[in-house]
């Protein structure tokens, strides 16, 4: 694609552009037959879209690259069998008030935005995706920020979505500015993967000022590949920095894409490189349509593990599983301690050494 390189870093043009048709993706991909009759079957039930920018960081001549992987629907996604397994909603995420769950004591998630800049096709919120593409309403928030007030015990809010930094600038601001005249609540974070899917939101200094403006804010992003980290990512982060605003990571365990551990060393090496302190390891969850995404737990156990002594301690994510039912996140970590009698102990060191240790109580 020959861009002009101020059109290619504007984030409206990016998404103005976004290719939404299979005709439009011929142009610069040639599609397998399982890509082709995913975006017919999945028309309507789990619609797609992609910017100019991710689909650039596809190879076109690997049907299996792990961008494609995200971005382009198949048949399998409405496999009868697929389909079989699974919930719309296995989390539980839907309480009285629309878009508002209250899953831990001090801390809600508002969902305030369907829109997404590309629909990823493991998304957890796979439901949303056939609603259209809409904001809340100031009476939708109004009913979110009421709830929040009457529950004091509440210290932080989440903003989620779809991707709550495609909202415009002034139904942002709205947002955190009322959020910002809640006194209980001391921190906000959003959920967004823009710095993944179009990082050209964050060479906006408008958008950045919001941001800083109603700090603290915390950024939780979705990289689940080395290729995702591009210069354009890296400028994206660096702005939400240099404002102040850290960025946390949240990987997706995902078939294909990053079961490997070598490929998720590499992952975790170059967060840290760009400054993204990774935060979780996600067990793909439970979500109707995506289950052909999911791995065993015990392949991320061994991730986890080959991680442990080949990168630093504060670069590894928690490996976690999100219970069905809303009953919340819970970790899962390799075995290292094997054996136990009395004060004697034997471990496993991160290179598989058996080790004894002995703990004597005075």
């Amino acid at each position: 694609m020959k861009i002009p390189k101020e059109l290619w870093r504007d984030y409206n043009w990016q998404i103005q552009n976004r290719i939404k048709t299979k005709e439009a993706i011929e142009r610069y991909i040639k599609l397998t037959p399982q890509e082709l009759e995913g975006i017919e079957k999945t028309n309507g039930i789990y619609p797609f879209a992609i910017t100019p920018y991710y689909l650039s960081l596809i190879d076109p001549e690997d049907s299996e690259d792990p961008i494609r992987l995200q971005a382009i629907p198949r048949a399998l996604e409405v496999d009868e069998h697929i389909q079989s397994f699974g919930e719309p909603d296995a989390l539980k995420e839907q309480g009285d008030i629309p878009g508002l769950t209250h899953r831990y004591p001090d801390r809600v998630l508002l969902q305030v935005t369907t829109f997404c800049a590309v629909y990823c096709r493991h998304c957890m919120r796979k439901r949303i995706f056939a609603q259209g593409e809409r904001a809340i309403t100031n009476e939708e928030l109004k009913l979110m920020l009421d709830y929040i007030k009457a529950h004091p015990e509440v210290r932080e809010v989440l903003l989620s979505g779809g991707d709550p930094l495609s909202l415009s600038i002034k139904k942002l601001e709205l947002i955190l500015s009322e959020i910002r005249k809640i006194p209980h609540v001391e921190i906000i974070r959003i959920g967004t993967r823009l710095p993944v899917l179009a990082p050209q939101r964050f060479f906006d200094p408008k958008v950045l000022d919001v941001l800083e403006k109603y700090s603290p804010i915390w950024i939780s992003t979705h990289f689940n590949h080395p290729k995702e980290i591009t210069p354009e990512a890296q400028e994206a982060v660096e702005n939400l920095l240099r404002r102040g605003i850290p960025v946390l990571n949240q990987t997706v365990l995902l078939k294909g894409v990053n079961d490997n551990p070598e490929t998720m060393l590499e992952l975790m090496r170059k967060l840290i490189k760009i400054k993204v302190k990774p935060q979780y390891l996600f067990h793909c969850d439970p979500i109707k349509g995506a289950i052909h995404f999911r791995t065993t737990l015990e392949k991320g156990l061994e991730i986890m593990q080959y991680l442990r002594g080949r990168i630093s301690g504060y670069a590894i994510p928690t490996y976690a599983v999100d219970l069905p039912g809303g009953k919340g996140k819970v970790p899962l970590l390799p075995k290292y301690l094997i054996d136990s009698d009395g004060t004697k102990h034997t471990f496993l060191s991160w290179d598989g050494q058996k080790v004894e240790y002995d703990i004597c109580e005075f």
